[in-house]
């Protein structure tokens, strides 16, 4: 089974520099994609609905702001568009599939470099979010969260930690907070699982010579519950191309959805 998560920082961007063209080469059983920038309804070209996927969107209210996508071979028994909570939903930023033998979600969490405000939304979602994961526990079923969680884990995880512990993305709460859900909360960072290496990376800024020099900072995950833990067969993060400012995250399992 392969999974592949993107933020594609624009779908339709994404789509003129080839992302749809390379994904049809990837033999995917499930696609993640987050911050699609788009209305579902702005998405009429069959590029966006790629051949032999049942596709999905959640979409922002706003125009032209964050959105989630699922792509799936498999037809899900259910999707769950948003988590239920209004402040998250009108922002689209989850969308569930559950399939017979597990449950994929795509998730967007807030970014805080905007400012405190939205530093404190952050923080909201967080701490709501992490007894929800925990309640994933209670389905009996295993649970794999695809996405940007905008939080860098460890100083392997960032090109330069020293001079960024005080900025949003890599501040002591947050990785505290990965610490309980890769800990107590019994997930685990499936590319970590099998790549233990340093300077693996899945997003650059676009200032300076971020993408050419590999100063960047890994914060998009497959999050996985325990029943995953032995399932992780490779990882992988796609730098060949580059179709946004993140790179697309590629897990391969010995699993089956159905």
């Amino acid at each position: 089974m392969r999974i592949i998560t993107a933020n594609v920082n624009g779908v339709r961007a994404a789509a003129r520099k080839g992302f749809f063209t390379w994904l049809a080469t990837q033999n995917a059983d499930v696609v993640c994609l987050q911050e699609t920038k788009a209305q579902e309804n702005q998405l009429t070209d069959a590029v966006f609905h790629p051949e032999g996927y049942h596709c999905y969107y959640h979409d922002a209210e706003k125009k032209g702001y964050s959105g989630v996508a699922l792509y799936a071979k498999t037809a899900p028994s259910e999707v769950q568009h948003g988590i239920g909570w209004a402040e998250v939903d009108c922002e689209g930023r989850y969308l569930e599939a559950r399939f017979q033998n597990a449950t994929v979600i795509s998730l967007y969490l807030h970014s805080g470099t905007a400012g405190d405000h939205r530093q404190t939304l952050k923080y909201q979602f967080m701490d709501r979010f992490l007894p929800h994961m925990r309640d994933f526990h209670q389905r009996n079923q295993p649970h794999i969260i695809c996405g940007d969680w905008n939080i860098a884990h460890k100083n392997i995880d960032i090109k330069n930690w020293k001079s960024n512990q005080k900025h949003s993305g890599f501040l002591p709460e947050e990785r505290a907070w990965l610490d309980q859900v890769f800990g107590e909360a019994g997930f685990s960072d499936a590319f970590r699982v099998v790549n233990q290496e340093a300077e693996q990376y899945t997003w650059w800024s676009n200032r300076g010579q971020a993408w050419s020099k590999n100063v960047g900072w890994r914060i998009d995950y497959q999050v996985i519950s325990a029943d995953f833990a032995d399932k992780v067969q490779a990882a992988a993060i796609y730098k060949d191309e580059r179709f946004s400012d993140h790179a697309p995250l590629i897990i391969d399992y010995d699993y089956q959805l159905c």
